[in-house]
């Protein structure tokens, strides 16, 4: 058992490549990486989360553990790669900043098993998976009431400064305008709010007081976070 804990917190069973390295990198960092992506299934009950990501996470680890542990004593190019990894997951879809934490927090654990410091990784990963549940039970930094992006479709003909000033006011803890774009070859404009509702069950009558301002063109509702709940009126 001693020499057990020796080899975990020693970095000695990764200084040479074996069967035994092998299988003692792939299982801590596995069970590390199941650890992450049960605490990431956690604190995204609410907003969705995909399965395969999840799965990501849990591979992750493993695999920079294995690459660590045949690159050997060549840290630099361990480096290089980790952070390659960590990266595909992002190269043609824009990633929650969460996921990217979670994402480098998988590799980095990998990193440090396939380096021969089991306990230290697990220490680690306990303590950052703490602070992650912590977080997120407390809300940290997290806006009182709903916040959506608001996109309003109107004519061009419409003066669109302070038209729904009004309603937004009526509906909304706060708002501001984010982005003006013109649309069907400047036949319309699209104006993007930040909005914090009051209350959620007042946004069907909402829209129709916005529906009366905008001619009854195109008007979408949607988490910032994550686009998932969306309400289409055209």
């Amino acid at each position: 058992m001693e020499d057990f804990m020796y080899a975990l917190t020693s970095g000695d069973y990764a200084s040479q490549l074996s069967i035994k390295s092998v299988i003692e990198v792939v299982l801590s960092a596995s069970i590390i990486g199941l650890v992450i992506s049960l605490v990431y299934l956690f604190t995204h009950k609410k907003e969705g989360y995909s399965q395969a990501f999840c799965v990501s996470l849990i591979l992750l680890a493993p695999i920079v553990g294995m690459v660590i542990l045949v690159i050997g004593n060549n840290v630099a190019t361990a480096f290089s790669l980790a952070g390659a990894f960590a990266l595909v997951r992002f190269r043609s879809a824009p990633g929650d900043p969460k996921d990217i934490a979670f994402v480098f927090l998988s590799v980095t654990m990998g990193l440090t098993c396939g380096l021969g410091y089991a306990l230290y990784a697990a220490v680690a990963a306990l303590i950052l998976c703490v602070i992650i549940v912590l977080l997120h039970i407390t809300k940290y930094a997290g806006k009182k009431g709903s916040t959506y992006e608001l996109k309003i479709t109107v004519p061009e003909t419409l003066n669109y400064a302070g038209a729904f000033d009004d309603t937004l006011k009526k509906y909304t803890k706060n708002y501001r305008m984010v982005r003006v774009k013109s649309v069907d070859f400047g036949a319309l404009f699209e104006i993007s709010y930040s909005v914090t509702l009051k209350d959620d069950s007042n946004i069907r009558q909402m829209m129709d007081d916005l529906r009366a301002l905008n001619g009854n063109l195109k008007i979408m509702l949607s988490t910032e976070a994550t686009a998932v709940r969306s309400f289409h009126f055209q």
